[in-house]
């Protein structure tokens, strides 16, 4: 997909006032500097760091402006699927057709789902966020909304992804879609917003141990009776490349820019970051996580294999 960038005004905010966050969040936003010197300069148009173990925001850069998201929009899709009351994560899901076709005709990264194949809720979770699979979406959607045919229960399912939003809170965010495929100004959510969503889909076991997965290999029955090998590598080039990265999601599309919600652990501290609309979101990235960790990471950038996705 094409990219765009954007013209960057560097209008940094440390330490200054949060939104209100709902109680759902369960930790009042509180304010921190990660470090004695200045946060770093950074491309991103939005941008936002969030010390997870306190809720204290770190640094912020125009982080309640509301940007398109691009494929960090599953993010919200993963977390509605995983908070389904009674959830079975071994549920299989029989792909369809249609899943397929969706991709092709927008033209969406895919997790190269085989019709007839019976893939897991599980490892479907592992195709929407590694190769950040728009087929995976849609069949979670299909699977989880309500109503009589494809179109009513993948709508109905966005329509809980924006009752989730607004149970947590995040009054800067709306979903028109369930993968972040979107041609109008519809689907957006500012860095502070994805920062609070990701804070909480991460105390999900399940989410923090798909997303920290470098890549993946899953057998599923295929249509033919036989088994079929899946595998997906993580588009999220942070991910086996600096050290103590723990997540999360990429996105891209022309509106949106290159995105990137990414997370980290070293020692007992765990953050969470966001840059949108952002062409160098991996050097900033690692400079935003080097500022708070008060250090200076020496990274090879883990390169994706021929073939796989890009977003």
């Amino acid at each position: 997909m094409h990219k765009r960038r954007g013209t960057v005004t560097r209008r940094w905010r440390v330490a200054a006032v949060a939104s209100t966050v709902a109680v759902s969040i369960a930790v009042p936003v509180a304010m921190a500097q990660a470090s004695t010197e200045p946060p770093p300069e950074v491309s991103a148009q939005g941008a936002y760091l969030l010390d997870t173990g306190s809720n204290k925001e770190l640094m912020a850069k125009d982080a309640d402006t509301k940007r398109p998201m691009a494929s960090t929009t599953k993010i919200m899709t993963a977390l509605v699927v995983l908070e389904t009351k009674g959830l079975d994560l071994n549920q299989q899901v029989t792909i369809k057709q249609e899943y397929r076709d969706y991709v092709t005709k927008s033209g969406a990264s895919t997790a190269d789902l085989q019709t007839g194949d019976k893939l897991t809720v599980n490892q479907l979770l592992y195709g929407l966020m590694l190769p950040s699979g728009c087929d995976a979406a849609m069949a979670l959607a299909d699977t989880f909304g309500t109503g009589d045919t494809t179109d009513e229960r993948t709508k109905s399912f966005i329509t809980k992804m924006n009752a989730k939003a607004k149970d947590l809170g995040l009054t800067n965010t709306q979903y028109d879609s369930f993968d972040g495929v979107s041609a109008d100004p519809d689907n957006y959510s500012t860095p502070r917003d994805l920062a609070q969503l990701t804070r909480r889909a991460m105390e999900n076991e399940t989410f923090d141990t798909v997303v920290k997965s470098v890549s993946t290999k899953q057998e599923a029955p295929a249509a033919n009776g036989r088994t079929r090998y899946y595998s997906w590598d993580n588009t999220n080039q942070l991910l086996g490349s600096y050290e103590g990265a723990i997540g999360v999601k990429t996105g891209t599309t022309t509106p949106s820019g290159p995105c990137l919600v990414f997370a980290a652990k070293r020692g007992d501290k765990t953050v969470v970051g966001v840059v949108l609309n952002d062409a160098d979101r991996y050097p900033d990235a690692k400079k935003m996580l080097d500022w708070t960790y008060d250090t200076t990471t020496e990274v090879k950038w883990r390169q994706l294999p021929k073939g796989a996705q890009r977003d």
